[in-house]
């Protein structure tokens, strides 16, 4: 139960470690400064950190120029300026080059160096950065997160970490920067692993949450008003409640601004597809999982890789209005 004196005691917490890194002035890298990265760091040099930041895009890294951050021209100055490194870039190629790159983070990181990324990636590749890491002399950890850009926004996201035990504790203070829960979920690979299944469960609600509220419209129900049965009901998801797929039902999200991602359709198939990979080397039953990434597929294909993943909505509507899936 959640009590008041709870209340107080977790502000009192958050209080102290925001006056801990105004005093220690934190020394913190940051790569990668699109959707999630951008709000993560930002939450972190408003805190108080000393933030030294590298991305591919000019106009990202200004922003944070202006707020007192250090630019680095590549990933290399990033780890030698710094002994904590975040990382929150695409996809797993993307990643491993900005690790062991002729300019990467392992040409210049020092030993007592931890890096840790943020990336949406497979548990294998955490645990090839791991090895790749430790042959240089430093530590490592899989820090996804859960929440999106709206919890990245408001600085509740959920980090995932895969790695040892004390290397969690270590960092949790700057974590919590961007946070408000962290989770040990076992050795190294494991965040991954855990971010990869919240993320097939996120895609199937979505598809779900669409389908739904397509169906309600054809049968003459205001997706509106079944989106409030929905959220008093068992069917309520995250889907329906914060990420409404539907147009005019809510504010501040994709579907309010043209589908303007958020997360884009093409960065979801890609975790789909990494979850299927997963699923074949487990023998783990994953058909909604299969069919979701069909679909995330099929959208892709069809000129929509760019838009945010809740424009499952449209791209359904539009194959019921095509005849694709009437009978």
């Amino acid at each position: 139960m959640i009590t008041l004196r709870s209340i107080v005691k977790l502000t009192s917490k958050s209080l102290n470690q925001g006056l801990h890194f105004q005093k220690c002035q934190a020394h913190v890298g940051w790569i990668g400064l699109g959707f999630m990265g951008t709000p993560m760091a930002n939450h972190l040099i408003n805190k108080g950190n000393s933030l030294v930041v590298y991305d591919i895009n000019s106009a990202a890294v200004e922003q944070f120029k202006a707020k007192g951050a250090v630019v680095a021209s590549s990933p290399a100055e990033v780890a030698e300026k710094c002994d904590r490194v975040f990382t929150m870039v695409p996809a797993d190629p993307y990643v491993i080059e900005v690790f062991s790159g002729s300019n990467g983070l392992l040409t210049k990181a020092k030993k007592g160096t931890i890096l840790m990324d943020c990336s949406t990636v497979h548990p294998n590749t955490s645990k090839k950065l791991l090895q790749l890491s430790n042959d240089a002399g430093v530590d490592f950890l899989d820090t996804p997160v859960a929440g999106a850009v709206p919890a990245a926004n408001a600085g509740t996201l959920t980090f995932m970490c895969g790695g040892k035990a004390d290397l969690v504790k270590k960092v949790e203070s700057l974590l919590l920067c961007m946070g408000r829960r962290v989770i040990h979920c076992g050795d190294t690979g494991a965040g991954s692993a855990a971010k990869i299944c919240n993320n097939m469960m996120l895609a199937i609600s979505m598809i779900g949450t669409s389908e739904t509220l397509a169906l309600a419209q054809g049968l003459g129900i205001d997706p509106k008003m079944m989106t409030e049965i929905l959220n008093i009901s068992s069917g309520r998801t995250w889907c329906s409640d914060t990420y409404n797929p539907v147009p005019g039902i809510m504010e501040n999200v994709p579907s309010a601004r043209d589908y303007k991602p958020g997360f884009k359709v093409e960065l979801i198939a890609k975790d789909l597809g990494i979850s299927q990979s997963c699923a074949s080397l487990t023998d783990a039953p994953t058909p909604m999982g299969a069919l979701a990434l069909s679909i995330y597929k099929a959208m892709t294909n069809n000129g929509h890789g760019e838009r945010d993943f809740s424009y499952a909505y449209q791209f359904l509507l539009k194959k019921v209005a095509g005849g694709v899936r009437k009978s």
